[in-house]
């Protein structure tokens, strides 16, 4: 462990070498360190890596930017407080994701660190309090030019950020729902659109959620996907039912009634998700139902959803409908 040690040591004080020769040098093996050899990752962040990783997002070398960032996500896997605990980190970032010299590798592997770092829950409402961060990686999935991984590295960042209930109004401040619902729309790719419909899932539990669904057919989309015609994928489903549910719960009694109307004509996909569904899958179509059958509903905290409720049916909207 001592020889690991000292060949950080010697790589790490490369970094600050006035040849950028040397210090390109230094960052790829550092990153091909970090990425095959585990134990040597919370080395290199203790000696003291990470602060001049970041520095170097902002290098106009497109090699240097994509083996800085690789190597911060690399160290992010078993060594997120050092990461957090960097003075400049998360801006650094930000410039990475929004800057129009930042290489395409670096945006993922930059928008994949911030995946990574929202895995602990603790750091959810730190980045999601950083509004530059989150309209980049809006602007990201909502622009036609963004390679399809660098959509889908930021779109695992928005689901990290949203699994944090207060984050979810902020999101949708700025922009998030539109753009996401205008992938489903545009795009169609089956691995997008289950990643989309699960950031959506999510988003739509925040009372804010009504109205901005409403503004883009948000509903009618969601039915859509449930519909067996459109031959959905279980997870897309699974997650159009949890964003129904949860708009149903948090989204008024305007947007209840909306989607009992629309989604009518896809109960028996609901039905069959709540028949034959992954245990989760089932659960949220059974939920479903009863809302919007008029039950009783009943409050209760659940983990990580802040307007979770349990229902007791006491009517039959869809009696009319084989199961």
């Amino acid at each position: 462990m001592e020889v690991k040690r000292r060949t950080a040591r010697s790589l790490i004080a490369k970094l600050s070498s006035v040849s950028e020769e040397t210090r390109i040098e230094a960052i790829c093996e550092l990153r091909l360190l970090s990425k095959t050899d585990p134990e040597i990752r919370p080395i290199v962040a203790d000696e003291g890596a990470v602060p001049y990783l970041s520095e170097t997002l902002y290098s106009l070398s497109p090699i240097s930017q994509e083996n800085a960032a690789a190597t911060l996500l690399n160290l992010s896997i078993s060594s997120r407080e050092s990461l957090m605990s960097t003075r400049g980190l998360l801006d650094a970032l930000s410039h990475a994701l929004r800057s129009p010299s930042t290489s395409p590798a670096a945006v993922q592997a930059s928008a994949a660190t911030l995946y990574s770092l929202l895995i602990d829950e603790n750091y959810r409402p730190i980045i999601g309090s950083k509004r530059d961060i989150l309209y980049a990686l809006i602007d990201i999935i909502k622009n036609p030019n963004s390679p399809s991984r660098s959509i889908k590295d930021a779109l695992k960042a928005l689901f990290g950020v949203s699994l944090y209930p207060l984050n979810r109004s902020t999101m949708i401040e700025l922009g998030a729902v539109p753009a996401l619902f205008g992938i489903i729309v545009k795009d169609g790719r089956a691995g997008i659109v289950e990643d989309v419909t699960a950031v959506i899932a999510q988003i739509a539990g925040c009372e804010e959620s009504g109205d901005a669904f409403r503004k883009v057919s948000g509903i009618g989309v969601l039915v859509d996907l449930l519909d067996p015609s459109t031959d959905s994928g279980g997870r897309i489903k699974e997650n159009s039912v949890s964003a129904l549910l949860n708009l149903v719960l948090c989204g008024g009694d305007k947007i209840k009634e909306e989607i009992r109307g629309t989604a009518l004509r896809v109960f028996d996909g609901i039905a069959a998700m709540a028949a034959s569904g992954s245990p989760k899958g089932k659960s949220k179509a059974e939920a479903l139902i009863k809302a919007l059958n008029g039950g009783t509903m009943i409050h209760f905290k659940g983990s990580g959803e802040n307007c979770s409720s349990l229902y007791y049916s006491s009517g039959s909207l869809f009696s009319n409908h084989s199961a």
